[in-house]
């Protein structure tokens, strides 16, 4: 093979590389939220502005609980003692309530997005 051609195999390859660790970089970060009692913990937190985020919502109940949120256009069904992942985002700035819809007076909380 001539040089050429291993110059350029290797700059593709670099650069193939270069956008998977970028990816990898560039993760969701993960926010836990546990449902006890039919209560969110924490029923209140902050996230930035602008990027995907993954929440990890574990049930610690042994009845089901559905995370809801009507700004966030989701919703899902969490059974008893066992977890769920939904990804939100990227949002703008602004805050976004959730709540439990089969304990919706006690299971309540918001996200405020900076």
């Amino acid at each position: 093979m001539n040089r050429l051609i291993i110059n350029r195999i290797l700059f593709y390859f670099g650069l193939l590389l270069a956008i998977a660790l970028s990816s990898i970089s560039q993760a969701a970060p993960i926010i836990k939220i546990e449902i006890k009692d039919h209560l969110f913990y924490p029923s209140e937190f902050s996230v930035p502005a602008n990027t995907k985020i993954k929440l990890l919502i574990i049930n610690n109940d042994p009845t089901p609980e559905e995370f809801e949120s009507y700004e966030l256009n989701r919703e899902k069904v969490i059974i008893g003692n066992s977890k769920a992942v939904i990804f939100i985002g990227p949002l703008s700035p602004g805050t976004y309530p959730f709540f439990g819809e089969f304990y919706p007076k006690t299971a309540q909380g918001k996200i405020l997005v900076n």
